[in-house]
């Protein structure tokens, strides 16, 4: 793989694409002050790379769906083979691995769901695994519409109005949060809207977010081509798709090109009383890269980034240690991501 860094302009652009995953080169360029080529290329080159992508996501609640964390134990020779296995499956979306021997991954399946159709009805069977979890994702309060701190610094209040100025005159604009921004626009309309139903995708709908799953910035006549739609139905759809909520744009960049060196999963015990101003304090927090409410023995999880060992020891004893209400918190590396945004990591 091309050895990649990041410069001022590069961390400018992931900003913009997280205020808007679909917006034009051109209309990011104007913002930035720089030429629609130059930022085309920058681009181009992240993603050539494979360590940045604009991906499509979907509201699970708006589908009736609920998102899962499950952590799996196994006996430490095993868990790279299980996480593998884990991460070809099409209901994680990603799979790390964990130290010894533990695995955790995102899953999402029915509200109410049969037994079978969960991790957790075929796992305990597999031969070398001694012990799964899984725990409903209750609230999030980084990830998904929340964009990370960590890498929606770089641009001014000015330059992110420009950019969602530009994203509300667009047919197909994205619909991920910012910077500073608890929800988006489209998270509003996905709580009203939920409160209606599930919503049941039709076929185009189905093969629209499929293929903005793999790259959320495909153009729309590209779109149309794959999909052997009209490119003026493909706008509406997307249109209505991201103006209920249901479909939103996010980043995935990989952390080690922002400075972070260190990756690790914690799972802390939380005053109930205090849970919500806990997440909402860890939003604000740089190496708070994952942040959601859960069921289970500990009631907060979070994806932890840090620049070095030091830093990490610093961040769990000055800053989670400060926060009001945290009672206990178990970390574990990770070892290696298996499986991250829908997409197997070679």
């Amino acid at each position: 793989m091309e050895t990649v860094t990041l410069d001022e302009l590069d961390r400018a652009l992931l900003h913009a694409l997280q205020v808007d995953g679909r917006a034009p080169f051109r209309r990011i360029a104007e913002v930035l002050g720089v030429s629609d080529q130059t930022v085309a290329r920058r681009y181009q080159r992240l993603r050539a790379a494979g360590v940045v992508r604009v991906i499509g996501r979907t509201s699970a609640r708006l589908l009736g769906e609920v998102d899962w964390m499950t952590r799996i134990r196994c006996v430490p020779d095993a868990a790279s083979a299980i996480a593998e296995a884990l991460a070809r499956r099409p209901d994680t979306s990603w799979v790390s691995l964990l130290s010894g021997g533990e695995i955790v991954c995102n899953t999402r399946s029915k509200a109410r769901p049969d037994r079978e159709e969960l991790l957790l009805g075929k796992l305990p069977r597999t031969p070398r695994v001694l012990s799964v979890g899984a725990h409903y994702l209750l609230r999030t309060f980084v990830g998904g519409t929340v964009a990370w701190s960590g890498r929606t610094s770089a641009l001014d209040a000015d330059q992110v109005a420009r950019l969602r100025g530009g994203a509300a005159g667009r047919a197909d604009a994205g619909g991920g949060g910012a910077a500073g921004t608890p929800e988006s626009a489209g998270v509003r309309a996905a709580a009203v809207r939920a409160a209606a139903g599930p919503v049941v995708p039709d076929g185009l709908d189905r093969a629209l977010l499929a293929e903005l799953a793999v790259d959320g910035r495909v153009p729309l006549a590209e779109l149309a081509a794959r999909t052997g739609a009209p490119e003026a139905t493909v706008r509406r759809r997307l249109a209505a798709l991201t103006g209920s909520g249901l479909l939103f744009f996010d980043v995935d960049v990989e952390t080690r090109l922002l400075g972070f060196g260190i990756e690790a999963f914690c799972w802390l015990t939380v005053a109930p009383g205090k849970l919500a101003a806990v997440g909402r304090a860890m939003a604000e927090h740089p190496e708070a890269g994952f942040v959601a409410a859960t069921t289970g023995p500990t009631n907060l999880v979070a994806g932890l980034v840090c620049r070095d060992v030091e830093a990490f020891y610093a961040y769990l004893t000055d800053r989670l240690g400060a926060l009001e209400g945290v009672g206990a918190l178990e970390t574990a590396p990770v070892i290696r991501s298996v499986k991250r945004a829908g997409m197997i990591i070679r």
